[in-house]
């Protein structure tokens, strides 16, 4: 087998149909467009999501909630498992800097701790975000809380 002897499989490819080629081309005439209207046209283009009529289906669909544009995305953690967090990464810090390098948080989560469960050790914490219960238990231990944005 040679290069010049390559060739697409049997059945593979098919002639492409010569619209508009007089009659003996077998689709003469009207060039199997129909009758006059603007689909026989050139330059014819269906509108996207048409359904011949048919109600289409992002009217079919009912709207249905809301995308607050304004909200806040945080990675929670809970008193309880800051315990364990601090122990097996050996965190002398609580901060989203030391949470990205022990690949706990991507680099641009804000972080936030919430009240669930007993903070056992001493530590600062550096976060965006705490609720009122788990501020209360740190600085009870005798740890601090810096807010940060």
């Amino acid at each position: 087998m040679k290069l010049h002897e390559l060739k697409p499989a049997k059945g593979a490819t098919h002639s492409d149909r010569r619209l508009g080629r007089g009659e003996a081309s077998g689709r003469g005439g009207t060039s199997t467009k129909g009758h006059k209207g603007a689909q026989s046209r050139t330059g014819y283009k269906i509108k996207m999501a048409h359904e011949g009529g048919q109600m289409p289906i992002q009217r079919r669909l009912p709207k249905r909630g809301f995308k607050n544009n304004n909200r806040v995305e945080y990675k929670i953690f809970n008193l309880g498992q800051i315990d364990q967090l601090v122990e097996k990464y050996e965190i002398k810090e609580f901060s989203p800097e030391n949470l990205y390098i022990n690949s706990l948080i991507s680099q641009f989560d804000n972080v936030k701790v919430l009240g669930s469960g007993e903070l056992k050790t001493k530590l600062s914490f550096k976060v965006n975000a705490i609720s009122k219960k788990a501020k209360e238990a740190i600085e009870a231990v005798g740890g601090t809380v810096e807010l940060i944005k």
